[in-house]
């Protein structure tokens, strides 16, 4: 899965910068990408001098390089390795959290928009950090968002067994509850949408995502609006769907 993902986005990278002469790109961080990540960084081909590179979300209230920032996490898994042209990333900023949000979008819109976004889907059914209840018509490219339960659960789990001790949250109440997120409409307006979801724990959201009514209850289900999505599963995440046909 997360070698066709990788080779997949790698060659819509190639064709924007074929096609216009640079592509933006937006990354997800989270376990789930581990596998995807590492695959699109063998590949010598991407032309990274002419990618711009954005990030779907971070965590307001720590600081930057903590080992638990996704700017950290991103660095680790692709940043480290490739060189784009430029990256922006949310702590990068100066300002207050609602200035910085500003300031994102601003820099989104001053390249042009996306063209490529990298994302993955949460136990929850949410996209980026839009938590069930999430506004799909949302005005705004960036919001600060208030983190579900159910997600403070699964950074926590992400996190537990981290390499780094430091990465490691003491407890549940250690993991931040404040977030930027790129809203549901600011993900839907990339021009293409590629959605890399393992694991089991991801199964029942995958369902209510492809299989049930597109509401705010699950943010993700709001991708079948777009007329550009691909999904990358396993036989884990797929195990609840009940088209046969997606096992083809």
């Amino acid at each position: 899965m997360g070698k066709m993902a990788g080779r997949e986005v790698a060659a819509a990278m190639k064709r924007f910068v074929k096609e216009k002469g640079r592509v933006n790109v937006v990354f997800a961080a989270a376990p789930s990408q581990n596998e995807f990540l590492a695959h699109l960084r063998k590949d010598r081909s991407i032309p990274w001098s002419k990618a711009i590179c954005f990030h779907l979300d971070d965590y307001v209230d720590l600081p930057r390089h903590h080992p638990n920032s996704f700017e950290e996490y991103l660095q680790e898994h692709l940043f480290n390795h490739v060189k784009p042209r430029r990256i922006y990333f949310f702590k990068a900023l100066r300002g207050t959290p609602d200035q910085i949000a500003r300031q994102y979008a601003g820099a989104i819109k001053r390249n042009g928009g996306i063209d490529i976004s990298c994302i993955g889907i949460g136990e929850n059914g949410h996209i980026a950090f839009c938590e069930p209840g999430s506004d799909l018509h949302d005005p705004r490219m960036i919001r600060i968002i208030h983190i579900d339960n159910r997600s403070v659960r699964q950074q926590y789990r992400d996190y537990k067994d981290h390499p780094n001790p430091a990465a490691r949250y003491a407890s549940l109440h250690a993991v931040p509850r404040r977030a930027f997120t790129m809203t549901v409409p600011a993900i839907l307006a990339a021009r293409e949408i590629y959605t890399i979801v393992p694991g089991p724990q991801k199964a029942e959201a995958v369902k209510k995502m492809w299989e049930g009514p597109i509401t705010s209850r699950c943010p993700s289900s709001a991708l079948r609006m777009h007329g550009a999505v691909r999904i990358y599963l396993d036989l884990e995440s797929a195990c609840k769907l009940s088209i046969p046909a997606i096992f083809s």
